[in-house]
């Protein structure tokens, strides 16, 4: 095999090690989100591109960052899902690229104006908070409210030019963060409790901790469903029935059999619920 060959193979390695570990599935889920919010607040074509590059940016900065600061932890619990643990890429390049993408969001945050853009900022510090430790305590929760709210802040900020969307918003946007924190952290409690790790959600334990990302979620449904000036008698009644039908079904799935992924798949379905109702109602 040629040099070039070898070279070519080493960077493949390398790229694929660097995509799977910015977690690139929740990345592109929030970038998604965020571009979809900001066309249905009015952002013309430029400012789209550029909020989606923020926003995938920071998203970037956070996943990699994530990993980057958990290698030793992975590696320490046989993490085969994790290329730093595997020694598929090395933690220089993470932490590089970690890096790379804050000063990358950083700029492009700014350019959608200081408000906007500090405010997006703001939220992927949280999330930078939470991998450097808050992680392991009882407010891990915290920094997915605080995040999720700063962004439909900051985009409706780049959308409409006026700095605070309604009350509910962020409000809608905190409690998605704080399910999506359950949802992330609920499949490894026994690994993050072999490493010492003690967020919420391992402290509330997987029962408990569904219900608790259930409940969120369906507060964000009633929120979604009550709050928005106009909405009509009849969407209301469908989507906080809605909401709470799902929780409920939720709740007494995770009661009977807390490891079942039946539990899961309902608390994915209230999420999307409430995204694309969010999404749909700002507009």
């Amino acid at each position: 095999m040629s040099g070039t060959a070898v070279h070519r193979g080493k960077s493949l390695r390398l790229l694929q090690g660097l995509a799977q570990a910015c977690h690139p599935l929740p990345s592109l889920a929030v970038t998604t989100v965020a571009v979809l919010l900001g066309l249905g607040g009015g952002l013309d074509g430029p400012r789209t591109v550029l909020l989606g590059g923020a926003v995938l940016t920071g998203q970037l900065s956070i996943g990699w960052s994530n990993d980057w600061i958990d290698a030793a932890r992975d590696r320490a619990t046989g993490r085969a899902d994790k290329p730093l643990a595997t020694g598929g890429v090395p933690v220089r390049a993470v932490a590089a690229a970690a890096v790379v993408a804050a000063l990358t969001t950083v700029v492009l945050s700014l350019l959608l104006g200081w408000f906007p853009g500090v405010v997006l900022l703001l939220g992927v510090a949280g999330g930078w908070a939470y991998n450097l430790g808050l992680k392991a305590t009882v407010f891990s929760g915290a920094a997915y409210l605080f995040a999720f709210a700063a962004l439909t802040i900051g985009v409706h900020a780049a959308g409409r030019g006026e700095p605070w969307p309604p009350w509910w918003v962020p409000v809608v946007g905190a409690l998605l963060g704080f399910g999506a924190h359950f949802a992330n952290v609920l499949p490894d409690l026994r690994a993050d409790a072999e490493t010492g790790v003690r967020g919420l959600p391992h402290r509330l334990g997987p029962r408990a901790g569904v219900i608790v990302m259930a409940t969120a979620l369906a507060g964000a449904s009633v929120v979604l469903g009550l709050a928005p000036a106009g909405a009509s008698a009849v969407y209301s009644a469908v989507v906080v029935t809605a909401g709470i039908a799902l929780a409920a079904a939720t709740t007494t799935a995770a009661i009977r059999a807390p490891h079942s992924a039946i539990a899961f798949r309902l608390t994915v379905a209230i999420a999307l619920l409430d995204v694309v109702l969010l999404i749909t109602v700002t507009a």
